[in-house]
């Protein structure tokens, strides 16, 4: 059987920068291609392309740009032809670095922006990148014996508990919080789709907890200690999930901890 491929969206650092670490030390010989607007300056990741020759594969992609990711696909087809895996991980808080707090600091073009890098951008990656994921080899998850429930392909869109209407009690957070429900609402409609499919694509959302990452530090001060999570800790904790996937587990939004988060 073929090495699987997993392909992580904003992998210059954070959790996506951890994905690809976490891959390529627990999942030999599993290939990643790992991508981000600026490869140039994503001194890490580059470095860590040095210590897996041949394994980790960087390409340019600024997922605002439907162009990038078109283009990106293009090449993953011609130089690999399918993929195993795909975790959608890049996101913004808000232009402003800082979410909205009331209503008098909403503004058209913070949502427009907030929504374009955090729900359309995943969405037209599924688009571009679903018929790889067709051709995949189901190297993620856990495959049933029944042939008719196995799946070819994973797609991992990072959400957020704030993004989960049941759950909200608190408000504010205006374009943070519509871009992930909206994020979640994808992920439903493209697991009823990508389901119908043969072969089968998984599709989930997955809440990796409070993670000590440059978007969530202003807010750390809330966070009590043992619910901060270091990115090895959360991607660890994802990459359980992942593993445990099947087509019955498709089209939910899971925490960190397994559990099922309400939409």
């Amino acid at each position: 059987m073929a090495a699987p491929i997993a392909l992580i969206q904003g992998a210059s650092r954070g959790l996506g920068l951890e994905f690809c670490k976490h891959i390529l030390k627990s999942k030999t010989p599993a290939g990643v291609i790992a991508t981000c607007r600026n490869p140039d300056g994503a001194a890490e990741l580059r470095g860590l392309a040095g210590q897996h020759p041949g394994r980790l594969t960087v390409l340019r992609l600024d997922v605002n740009r439907e162009e990038d990711i078109r283009e990106a696909a293009q090449r993953v087809k011609e130089n690999f032809g399918r993929l195993d895996l795909i975790v959608n991980s890049s996101a913004m808080l808000h232009p402003s670095g800082k979410g909205e707090t009331s209503l008098r600091d909403v503004s058209a073009q913070g949502i427009i922006s907030t929504l374009t890098t955090n729900t359309v951008g995943p969405l037209v990656m599924a688009k571009y990148f679903a018929p790889l994921l067709q051709k995949g080899g189901g190297g993620f998850g856990q495959q049933p014996a029944e042939k008719a429930k196995q799946h070819s392909g994973i797609i991992v869109n990072i959400t957020a508990k704030v993004g989960s209407i049941g759950d909200n009690g608190l408000g504010g957070w205006y374009s943070y919080r519509l871009s992930k429900a909206a994020l979640n609402m994808a992920t439903r409609n493209l697991s009823i789709e990508l389901g119908r499919s043969r072969p089968k694509v998984v599709c989930v959302s997955l809440h990796p907890g409070t993670v000590n990452t440059d978007l969530s530090r202003p807010y750390h001060k809330n966070v009590p200690k043992d619910r901060l999570f270091s990115s090895e800790h959360s991607v660890t904790c994802l990459m359980s999930i992942i593993e445990a996937l099947n087509i019955e587990k498709t089209g939910k939004a899971y925490n960190w901890d397994g559990t099922e988060l309400p939409w």
